[in-house]
């Protein structure tokens, strides 16, 4: 396998958002506990073990509580904040909790530049965190908007990372607010396009349904339909390989007349060693397109 030192990650921070004073970056802090291996499996989310003590009293003193943030998670936000406030990038912020944290692996924002992700409902217009976590995504999807992504550059490293590097695996996660984010971004789907590496996708649907997460009523919200044929359509302009989930093979030649070669396997992650499989077909699948 590819050692740690020589992995870099590159993270949405469409979904960051501030509370209590506080800078928070959900998808960034996922990927750091899981990396440290300090994630709470269970739940998906925060920190193995945590308790919610002080949220407890914020919400006596009569603070909004939604957004579940454990006591040993506040220590990551008030850092980070710190750190900020000081006048490092989020970027530099990042470096640094994850070398306390010891993770090996290159952690980057997508950009230090402020992009949020709002969805417009017949509700309204709210943050991501908000339509997913305080109101559940019950909420009808109208529009998927990225504010700031006209204007945001990627963070130092992104570009140089995918031009540069051997191989690009773009991870099941949600094709609209989660990758969608990332590509928002011109200079990174340029760079995509432009790279002589070679970019693998894998699904994040399976048999029509997300395997976590609200990604088919987005998907559905503007238009699209939720398969991972159209998942790959949405990256067709980068992508040379796309994994999918052994239950969809059907859609091979819809996929394969896109100009993408296809890999059917198992995409459902429930156990250590289904994820340990899954990254070795991912990084065959990287080995055998650059040949």
């Amino acid at each position: 396998m590819v050692p740690e030192e020589q992995i870099t990650t590159i993270v949405n921070t469409g979904d960051d958002l501030e509370l209590h004073g506080l800078y928070i970056s959900p998808d960034l802090d996922i990927v750091m506990y899981t990396l440290a291996g300090l994630v709470d499996e269970e739940k998906g989310w925060g920190m193995e073990g945590d308790t919610f003590n002080c949220l407890e009293v914020l919400e006596k003193y009569g603070h909004e509580t939604w957004f579940r943030l454990g006591d040993k998670d506040l220590a990551t936000h008030i850092r980070r904040t710190w750190l900020m406030s000081e006048g490092l990038t989020l970027s530099e912020t990042t470096r640094r909790l994850c070398l306390s944290l010891g993770v090996k692996i290159r952690l980057l924002p997508m950009t230090d530049d402020r992009v949020r992700t709002m969805i417009r409902t017949p509700a309204g217009l709210m943050g991501f965190q908000e339509f997913l976590v305080k109101r559940m995504a019950q909420d009808e999807v109208l529009e998927i908007i990225f504010e700031g992504a006209e204007l945001a550059k990627p963070a130092k490293g992104v570009v140089e990372t995918i031009l540069d590097f051997n191989g690009i695996i773009v991870c099941p996660s949600n094709p609209l607010v989660s990758i969608g984010t990332i590509l928002s971004l011109k200079e990174i789907r340029d760079a995509l396009m432009k790279t002589d590496s070679s970019v693998v996708a894998i699904s994040p649907i399976v048999r029509g349904k997300p395997i976590k997460g609200p990604a088919d009523r987005l998907m559905r919200g503007v238009g699209l339909k939720v398969s991972a044929a159209q998942v790959a359509e949405l990256y067709k302009d980068f992508l040379d390989v796309f994994i999918m989930d052994s239950a969809d093979r059907e859609l091979r030649s819809e996929i394969e007349k896109l100009g993408i070669r296809v890999v059917c396997t198992n995409t459902i992650m429930r156990t250590q060693e289904d994820k340990i499989s899954l990254a070795k077909v991912a990084v065959e699948a990287l080995e055998k397109a650059s040949r």
